[in-house]
């Protein structure tokens, strides 16, 4: 007697050749094809009749706007084009980050202006809103009163824009490292800019017999920039220069210009004393437009690059491989961004002091914010790096008055819990920071759906 079966779910015995078995996705695709077919087999779809609001046979149902798939979920039933969009077509839901980055855009362009305005209000000088105002607008005579240009001409003005250039110069340096490196928590004196600059102060104090604000620039500049050609040349030698090439060549070269500045100063009670004061990082000593014009050219140039590596930086996230094959060159990818890092951080630490932790916390935030969009999070980091620095030399003419704290120690306590708040929210899981759990579990044993396929007819023999 042989077993009945119903529709296409009966189960077969188990020695029938016709029965299929099937694991997992596989089946839950067969259990769907079947359901769409006894659909379209429906009496409905073949008469034709008119679709109901709850849906027609053969289709799936639609239901305010979305329509309901065998498996219970819904998708949307028309996309802008006016028809059901594929995956990464038209009528694609926006990305959701996109409206956060225009509001983060807009909302730190409205902060720079608005602490431009508070800087230029703020400091030692008898000199308020109103005259900053007047001085600026020419009212009254105000640029021929000597007071005014020296407190708002030469003094405020330069420290201000000082502050939003090298604040945006650290931040987009330290958002290019943290990409090329693939490495979130990566700052501004991985290459070894900081500890160069520092040698290159202590050797021209020492050494030299410098003393003049100029001289110091110059001296920071140029440790600077021969601190990031030896990473360069040692990470490029083999390996076209990794990431981790690059970073075990920063760490090792920094430890040893810091063990070289420490010797010089030690034996040196002059040149220590002339040294503490610019290695906390400053704007103190920024008079006039003459340091920010010198060095102009060079953040302009590190800018330029860090637009121009945004597309190929991105295309390296993806991989060595992949990148080859889009056509990018990563050795030569690397090389350039290091070179704009170096030039972006060599003018800032000439100009400021070395102020090591703003890049990370630019580059952190900025990825918390825009995610993967490379292009986005340089703005960000920019726009964030430029606010920080400037309440950062704000605050540093406020609380210690008549003197003034060190920039480099009010960024570390404004950055601080800014990053320990992200630390604690939930917000670290999006970046893909967290570790995976390493909780080990069974797994799951695969799911078998069996179908017993018509059998062919048997022919009688005649």
């Amino acid at each position: 007697m042989q077993t009945p079966r119903t529709g296409a779910t009966a189960s077969a015995p188990e020695h029938d050749p016709s029965t299929v078995q099937l694991d997992g996705g596989e089946a839950d695709r067969t259990a769907a094809a079947a359901t769409a077919g006894r659909e379209e087999a429906s009496p409905g779809a073949e008469s034709g009749t008119t679709p109901q609001a709850g849906g027609s046979p053969g289709r799936p149902p639609v239901r305010d706007g979305a329509a309901a798939l065998p498996d219970g979920s819904r998708v949307p039933a028309e996309g802008p084009g006016g028809s059901l969009s594929p995956v990464g077509g038209r009528g694609t839901p926006a990305d959701p980050r996109g409206r956060t980055v225009a509001v983060a855009v807009a909302g730190l362009a409205l902060a720079v202006v608005l602490l431009t305005a508070l800087s230029l209000s703020i400091g030692a000088g008898e000199v308020g809103p109103g005259g900053v105002l007047d001085y600026l607008l020419g009212r009254d005579g105000a640029r021929d009163n000597a007071r005014l240009s020296l407190v708002v001409g030469d003094l405020r003005l330069p420290r201000t824009f000082t502050a939003l250039l090298v604040g945006a110069a650290l931040g987009v340096a330290g958002c290019l490292l943290q990409a090329v490196t693939r490495n979130p928590l990566a700052e501004t004196g991985l290459l070894g800019v900081n500890a160069g600059a520092s040698l290159g102060v202590v050797a021209g104090i020492a050494l030299l017999g410098f003393d003049s604000g100029y001289a110091y620039l110059v001296c920071a500049f140029v440790g600077a920039v021969v601190a990031s050609g030896l990473v360069l040349l040692i990470s490029g030698r083999r390996g076209g220069g990794s990431p981790m090439r690059l970073v075990l060549a920063g760490a090792a070269l920094g430890a040893t210009f810091g063990g070289l500045t420490s010797v010089i100063i030690v034996n040196s009670a002059e040149t220590y004393d002339r040294f503490r004061f610019w290695v906390l990082g400053s704007l103190a000593g920024v008079e006039g437009f003459g340091e920010l014009g010198r060095l102009a050219p060079v953040l302009a140039l590190g800018f330029l690059i860090a637009l121009l590596v945004a597309r190929p930086l991105s295309a390296l996230a993806l991989g060595d491989d992949l990148a080859r094959g889009l056509g990018h060159r990563p050795p030569v990818i690397r090389t350039v961004v290091a070179v704009g890092v170096t030039l972006l951080t060599a003018a800032a630490v000439a100009l400021a002091g070395p102020i090591s932790f703003l890049g990370l916390l630019a580059g952190f935030l900025a990825r918390a914010l825009a995610g993967t969009r490379l292009a986005a999070r340089i703005l960000l980091a920019g726009l964030i790096g430029a606010c920080v620095l400037t309440v950062s030399d704000i605050a540093a003419r406020v609380v210690s008055r008549p003197f003034e704290a060190p920039v480099s120690v009010i960024v570390a306590l404004i950055g601080a819990p800014v990053l320990i708040a992200i630390v604690r929210s939930k917000q670290l899981a999006s970046m893909g920071m967290t570790e995976p759990a390493t909780e080990e579990r069974a797994p799951d044993r695969p799911r078998r759906l069996r179908l017993a396929l018509p059998r062919p007819a048997r022919r009688t023999p005649r």
